[in-house]
């Protein structure tokens, strides 16, 4: 059965859960707290599975693959029913862009590494101003792409990216408003089963007081 080390509050372990039940797989989760004891992820053990002292990390069929596209990919290429990647080339191309702004351009700058190096009081500014930033690109983009979800009507690697990254925008107060496209596209999407089950406030390492 694949392991995957997750936190239930990270983004990007999010978006392998959900690449996960979306593709049927069962696994079994190992929780690293990015905050107790002064980080599980920096622990020896852990730095064994991922230098880069992050998660997520997923063993599965005898290796081990660190960061959440290249795991979603390998998911793919495996276990290609159903797809996380439409057939046609321009909407591939397309979905991996999206995916991309958000994993490359928006997330990892306001991560929690990058958030402690910023300081306590600039924190809550800091990730609205690269959120924000971020987002303004991504909402002139989905108006050109988007049918029911970010590419057309098949949820795609792009969904699995789009939603936690709003939920990390939700947690530091971002104003919505000006993105009624992702608004929407996220409301179609939390209404999935696979979101539902993914979710950070149902994952065995939730605390008692943010599960629902």
């Amino acid at each position: 059965k694949p392991i995957l080390y997750s936190y239930f509050r990270s983004s990007c372990s999010w978006r392998v859960r959900i690449a996960l039940a979306l593709k049927g797989i069962d696994y079994e989760i190992v929780p690293i707290n990015l905050i107790k004891d002064g980080g599980q992820q920096f622990t020896e053990e852990f730095q064994t599975l991922n230098p880069m002292k992050q998660v997520p990390a997923l063993k599965i069929d005898g290796i081990t693959i660190v960061q959440s596209l290249a795991i979603m990919e390998y998911l793919e290429e495996t276990r290609p029913i159903p797809r996380l990647l439409p057939q046609d080339p321009q909407k591939r191309a397309i979905v991996r862009m999206i995916s991309d702004l958000i994993a490359s351009g928006i997330q990892p700058l306001q991560n929690l590494s990058v958030l402690k190096q910023v300081g306590q009081e600039n924190q809550m500014q800091w990730a609205q101003k690269v959120i924000t930033s971020g987002f303004n690109a991504l909402e002139k983009i989905l108006q050109s792409t988007a049918g029911k979800y970010c590419v057309g009507d098949e949820v795609s690697m792009a969904d699995v990216c789009l939603v936690p990254q709003v939920a990390n925008a939700e947690r530091f107060k971002v104003d919505l408003s000006p993105y009624p496209t992702i608004s929407h596209i996220n409301k179609e999407l939390l209404a999935l089963e696979v979101f539902q089950v993914s979710h950070p406030r149902r994952q065995p390492d939730t605390p008692a007081e943010l599960r629902t």
